[in-house]
Formats: structure tokens, C-alpha cells, sequence
């Protein structure tokens, strides 16, 4: 007779006896599968405080957060991680215009009109990205990211002071028709969106780097919720990631943003040069290297 102390294991063919502080090949597996799962939420969600921290500076926080997610859940549905991005980001976007709003006077006649066209232009995006290609986009992007950063290290001037162009009504207009345009970008490709709202705010209606940012973030909140609803309804959103991902994502931003309140213009500009730069590097490298 066996010992009591020992448990019974029968397979096909054989019968093992194992001691009850030993485990079995599933309890091992399993064990293993679920640190493994655990450390992977933990990394991504490392990688999406600092994604939350860019992105409230000057946007660009898909950078790191994306690449992540691929990197960790190489066999998942690309809709799925942009949506889990998405889900996490919008959260992050959320408080980085809460904390600018308390400290940063918006033109909230015009970002409102702003902020609605850009949810109807992220739709309008996404919509036609299930039924065309962003190749030639894709394809484009280095050079125009080239060209921006080349054309902001070349004017040094260029958002260090606040001096919008337009009066109310004729910034309504220009404001409605950048977000407009941008939030179809975002939609339809998406990398470097708060990026080119900054820059089109500082080039186009007069703000330094600070108040563009300010402003990029309520219309870049509204695009990426359009974003974040149809993703979701087609159920591409992993929720169980996504809330983590979104705690860590509010965190950074908040710091992000109370870094940029606390150091102003300067820090925006340079933060802004750094991600443009990273971002045309990543782009270049995947649409005419790989």
C-alpha cells in the first residue's frame, strides 16, 4: 500500500505517485503562464507611464506604448492592441487637459467646435481605414516628420511666445478645420498626432508651445474617444489589460504635465524636438528599412 502522504496521478498507461508538495505538468504550466502574463501587464504598464508622461507634453506616447504592446502580444490582433492603446491613452489625455485647464486659459468657444469636428474626423478616419490602405501614408510620414523637425530647429523663435493671430471667430474656424484634418489622421494611421496638433497651433494661430499643448490635448482627447468607441463596439479593446495600462498611463501624465506647467515653453519646444525626432527615426525605419 502506498503511503497515505503521497497523491495519486493516472494517465493513459501509467499511474505516478507524487508527494503533495510536488505539482503537476499543467499546475506547472499554468503557474508559469500566469507569472509570464503578469510580468508582460507589468512591463506595459511601465512602458505606458511614460507613454502617458510624452504624450502630455507634446504627444507621441504611441511611440513607446504600441511597440510595447506588439512586442509582448506578438500573435494578438493589431485592432486590438491599437484599441487597448487607445483605451488606455484617452484616460491619460483626460487628466493631462484637467491639469492644463487649471492652469493654462483655453479658448473653449473654439476648442469645443475644435474638439467635435476632430471626433467626427477620428470616425471618418477609422471607418476608412476598413476599407483602404494606409500604405502611401505610411510611406510619406518620415519625410513630413523630417521636414517639420528640420523647419522648428531652423526657426528658434518659432511657439516661444503666446501670440494667437485670430481673433474668436476666425480661430474657431482655423481651430475646427486643424482638428478636423488631424483627427482624420489620427483615425485612419494615427503616429504622432499630438505632435502635429502642437505644431499646427504654434504655426498656424500664434501659441507658444505651452498653450498648444494645452489645446492639442482636449482635441486629441476628442479624437482618440472616437477612436476608443468604435474599436470597442467591433470588440477591439482588451479591457482586463487596458484598465492597468490606464492607471499607469493617468500617473505619467499627470507628472508630464505638471513638468510642462512648471518649466513652460521651453521644456514643451525641446520635449517636442525629442519626440519628432524619435518619431521620424521610427517611422523611416519601418516604412522604407524593413
Amino acid at each position: 500500500m502506498a503511503d497515505e502522504g503521497l497523491r495519486r496521478q493516472e494517465g493513459a498507461t501509467s499511474t505516478r505517485w507524487y508527494a503533495p508538495h510536488e505539482k503537476s505538468t499543467a499546475q506547472r504550466c499554468f503557474f508559469f503562464d500566469r507569472k509570464n502574463a503578469l510580468m508582460d501587464i507589468l512591463l506595459v504598464s511601465l512602458m505606458s507611464a511614460l507613454a502617458g508622461f510624452v504624450d502630455a507634453g507634446v504627444g507621441g506616447g504611441g511611440l513607446i506604448l504600441v511597440p510595447a504592446l506588439f512586442a509582448a502580444y506578438p500573435t494578438a490582433h493589431p485592432a486590438s492592441l491599437l484599441g487597448t492603446n487607445k483605451s488606455a491613452s484617452v484616460w491619460g489625455t483626460l487628466f493631462a487637459a484637467w491639469q492644463y485647464n487649471r492652469r493654462v486659459t483655453l479658448a473653449w468657444r473654439a476648442l469645443l467646435w475644435a474638439s467635435l469636428v476632430a471626433f467626427a474626423g477620428s470616425w471618418a478616419g477609422a471607418y476608412l481605414l476598413t476599407l483602404v490602405s494606409p500604405y502611401y501614408l505610411r510611406q510619406a510620414l518620415p519625410a513630413v516628420l523630417i521636414a517639420l523637425l528640420v523647419y522648428t530647429l531652423w526657426h528658434k523663435q518659432l511657439g516661444q511666445s503666446h501670440a494667437p493671430r485670430f481673433q474668436a471667430r476666425q480661430q474657431a474656424v482655423y481651430m475646427a478645420l486643424i482638428g478636423g484634418a488631424i483627427g482624420f489622421y489620427d483615425g485612419f494611421f494615427g503616429p504622432g498626432t499630438g505632435s502635429f496638433l502642437v505644431f499646427l497651433l504654434v504655426r498656424v494661430l500664434g501659441f507658444d508651445f505651452l498653450h498648444a499643448s494645452a489645446h492639442s490635448k482636449v482635441m486629441n482627447l476628442s479624437s482618440n474617444l472616437a477612436a476608443v468607441i468604435l474599436l470597442s463596439w467591433q470588440g477591439h479593446v482588451w479591457w482586463h489589460i487596458g484598465i492597468p495600462l490606464a492607471l499607469a498611463n493617468v500617473a505619467g501624465s499627470l507628472l508630464g504635465s505638471r513638468m510642462a506647467l512648471k518649466h513652460g515653453a521651453v521644456f514643451v519646444r525641446w520635449l517636442f524636438i525629442l519626440v519628432v525626432a524619435a518619431l521620424a527615426l521610427k517611422t523611416a525605419r519601418d516604412a522604407w528599412f524593413v
